[in-house]
């Protein structure tokens, strides 16, 4: 025999009445606070102008951080001063760019003045064989059997293609601005590096001291989990950008195509966003393939096949391994989304600031489970036990 506990299932319901009516509250306040946001926009033009102006250098003084960070540890545990430390690190540095700029620079800037010089005439050349193939009657056969549109389609791309890197590098500002920006940046980061190294590991405990003592152990929980979360993608990254224009460098060099520092560079920087990047890296690869010859394009073709198999299958799983634990399409998504609002400074840090978005509402949503019934487990229906049969 099963009793219905309908008082218990009442209060259920008023309890679940009222959890709408909450969140309901909350998503209204929410949109109330965005409203009220936007028409006051102007009141945070100035924080824009001082966060536009100090983020590049602060963006390249704490990605050289956690790269040199772990170094300056090793050397104070081996019991060198952590600001003599510094000092070494910086004058190895300063040894590495002077050997760089009197040895390599001179060849890599031999390759890029003539592949900036022989860049036009090798797209004007891919573009005649383009439309030597586009004239072709097979080519012709099949375009009269699906319909398609050479001109139109070319057309649409080249306007596509143009409003994209019109809205990419939307706000960046003139050439001139953007050039004397970095300058500025690379002069002022070094300073901000120095300060980071000798008291980086303070600024935790003293942003701790400034909040209630009841959620401190929670904010340094959140604190540590951001500082892996960066740490891992900026030394991962740069590691794997790296191994990535080392093997294209060698693979170039070993099928014989033109430029193949300037073309491993390229593609170890653009390497640094992910999944978009080495799309963007094989372009002028393929232009310079297709112009040499047929053949060349199929061995670069396979030298590029053969470099992402190895990133994919042993390079980044050793190295970047699961710790931003973000799936790849999410990844995708989260890039496009921020080179639309943000233009290549969103684009590049697409990635990480999504990591530490994410740590963020994760640890906020464990706190309001915490603090709430909402996610109670269900009540279940009260069964009474059913007599036995009894012999008769």
């Amino acid at each position: 025999m099963i009793h219905r506990p309908t008082e218990t299932k009442k209060k259920y319901q008023v309890l679940l009445q009222q959890k709408k009516l909450m969140l309901l509250f909350v998503i209204l306040m929410i949109g109330l606070i965005i409203f009220v946001f936007s028409k006051i926009s102007y009141i945070f033009t100035p924080i824009k102008i001082i966060l536009s102006t100090v983020s590049i250098p602060i963006i390249l003084a704490t990605v050289a951080y956690y790269l040199l960070n772990p170094i300056v540890d090793f050397m104070e545990r081996k019991k060198i001063k952590r600001g003599y430390s510094i000092l070494i690190l910086y004058a190895l540095i300063i040894g590495l760019l002077t050997i760089l700029i009197v040895v390599i620079i001179p060849v890599i800037r031999d390759q890029v003045m003539g592949f900036v010089e022989y860049l036009p005439m090798y797209s004007k050349e891919a573009q005649q064989l383009f439309e030597h193939w586009i004239g072709s009657d097979l080519f012709t056969q099949i375009q009269q059997s699906i319909g398609f549109n050479a001109p139109d389609f070319m057309s649409e791309i080249s306007s596509k293609a143009s409003t994209f890197f019109n809205n990419t590098f939307k706000g960046i500002g003139t050439v001139v601005g953007v050039v004397s920006e970095f300058i500025l940046a690379i002069i002022i980061a070094p300073f901000i590096l120095v300060y980071l190294l000798k008291d980086g590991k303070k600024l935790p405990p003293y942003i701790l001291k400034l909040l209630p003592t009841k959620v401190r152990p929670r904010t340094s929980k959140v604190l540590s989990e951001i500082s892996h979360q960066i740490s891992s993608f900026i030394r991962g990254q740069i590691i794997v950008s790296f191994c990535i224009g080392v093997l294209l460098y060698f693979g170039y060099l070993t099928i014989g195509l033109d430029y193949p520092v300037v073309l491993a560079i390229i593609a170890a920087c653009t390497s640094m966003v992910p999944y978009l990047g080495p799309t963007i890296a094989i372009a002028p690869a393929i232009i310079i393939a297709l112009v040499t010859s047929p053949i060349m394009l199929l061995k670069m073709v396979v030298v590029w096949t053969i470099v992402q198999l190895i990133e994919g299958k042993f390079i980044s799983p050793q190295i970047m391994g699961k710790t931003l634990s973000i799936h790849p399409i999410t990844i995708i998504f989260v890039i496009i989304v921020s080179g639309k609002l943000f233009g290549v400074v969103g684009i590049i840090l697409a990635v990480p600031g999504y990591a530490v978005f994410k740590v963020i509402m994760m640890n906020l949503f464990q706190g309001f489970k915490n603090t709430t019934d909402w996610y109670e487990p269900l009540p279940e229906p009260f069964v009474a036990e059913e007599p036995k049969d009894k012999d008769i």
